[in-house]
């Protein structure tokens, strides 16, 4: 496909999305309908497709219309690129531009507009943030890392990256995490690497793996994911030397969990309902997802505040069930990859309210500027033995 052709596809795609479809379900269905494309096409066609969502709001500005066309146009405005050199009509390209799109000229940008910030968060987002808020933003709107963590269960982050380097992956580590190497070559061959293949590492932030290493000591600790989705946390936990037992309310969302554990060579136990007690409860729970909109842009723009109170119930519900099941002495960890205050401190001040038995040993906030994405931690420990 020519670069032009790309832009035109990346069009119809955004087109789907803007009207409803979900940007994983619209891309996926591009390519099923499309077989001519090859990889190098797909993935540029993504790359276009998720930068037009990370900054919907400011390049609709400059193309002239929200609108796949317009986010397009207006991209390129923002890249500085002639866009009539790719909407010429000839082959697969986009139409050219009309009169009215030639003579466009974007007025100036207000604040939230050029920080693809939507308006009825913002109040929220800068109070969170502080004097964060309009570096986070800018960060939001940028690609993210590409992370691995070491499985230090088989191998050492060192050598692992003297074992990717010999199969063309070029990495560093990140200060965040020691378990973790950021991919700044090649990213596209991680995931067929024998490296990955064989279990030695896992794509999973960086952040998301600096929220495991400031956990309470997991060597022998009886671990209970709770939220466990796709098993991330619990693999890195596993590494670590916990004996692990993960749960899901969506069973059907771990059902890659035991493929992946074999690879690693990791025994996790799955419980589609959790019993006893544990030293260390884990409930990443389920949230607005603010801190990670760089991976998943459309979500920014499908967040509402209904959906946000309500993910706010289910968050105090999760911890309240959670609680029962930790141990005399032991810990309670909850865990966002939100950046908004009433899903995160204000979440567990409200909790702590209603469960004396529990005391606040450790938070921890990360953002974008900290290199990864945004994730808040916070262990409650149980102290009704000493009361």
């Amino acid at each position: 496909m020519t670069p032009a052709a790309r832009h035109q596809a990346a069009i119809d795609i955004l087109d789907r999305i803007l009207s409803g479809s979900a940007a994983e379900q619209a891309l996926t269905s591009w390519a099923r309908a499309s077989r001519f494309a090859g990889s190098k096409d797909r993935a540029a066609i993504r790359d276009l497709v998720f930068d037009a969502l990370r900054c919907k709001r400011s390049f609709a500005h400059l193309g002239g219309a929200e609108t796949g066309r317009g986010l397009i146009l207006g991209g390129l405005r923002a890249a500085g690129h002639a866009p009539e050199e790719f909407f010429t009509g000839i082959g697969h390209a986009p139409a050219p531009l009309s009169p009215q799109e030639a003579g466009f000229v974007a007025p100036l940008l207000p604040e939230n507009t050029a920080l693809d910030c939507p308006d009825w968060l913002e109040p929220e987002l800068r109070t969170s943030l502080g004097e964060d808020f309009a570096p986070v933003m800018q960060a939001l709107r940028q690609r993210a890392p590409v992370f691995l963590r070491a499985n230090t269960a088989r191998i050492t982050a060192d050598a692992l990256q003297v074992a990717l380097a010999a199969q063309g992956i070029e990495t560093r580590p990140h200060p965040l995490a020691a378990t973790a190497l950021e991919v700044m070559a090649n990213a596209r061959a991680v995931q067929s690497s024998a490296a990955y293949l064989d279990g030695l590492a896992d794509l999973q932030d960086v952040a998301s793996q600096a929220v495991i290493m400031a956990l309470p000591s997991l060597r022998g600790a009886r671990v209970l994911d709770y939220c466990a989705g796709g098993g991330g946390k619990s693999l890195a936990m596993a590494a670590l030397g916990a004996s692990v037992t993960a749960h899901d309310a969506a069973p059907a969302r771990m059902r890659d969990l035991p493929a992946r554990a074999a690879r690693a060579g990791a025994a996790i136990t799955l419980a589609e309902t959790p019993r006893g007690k544990f030293d260390l409860v884990l409930t990443d729970v389920p949230c607005s997802g603010s801190g990670s909109w760089r991976r998943s842009p459309d979500a920014k723009w499908r967040l509402t505040p209904t959906r946000l109170e309500e993910l706010q119930h289910i968050q105090a519900d999760i911890l309240q069930k959670a609680r029962h099941h930790v141990a005399p002495a032991g810990a309670l960890a909850y865990v966002t990859c939100s950046l908004l205050a009433c899903e995160n401190g204000l979440q567990i001040a409200q909790f702590l309210r209603s469960a004396p038995e529990f005391v606040l040993e450790t938070e921890l906030r990360l953002t974008p500027r900290d290199g990864g994405d945004g994730f808040y931690l916070a262990v409650l420990r149980e102290t009704s033995a000493n009361r």
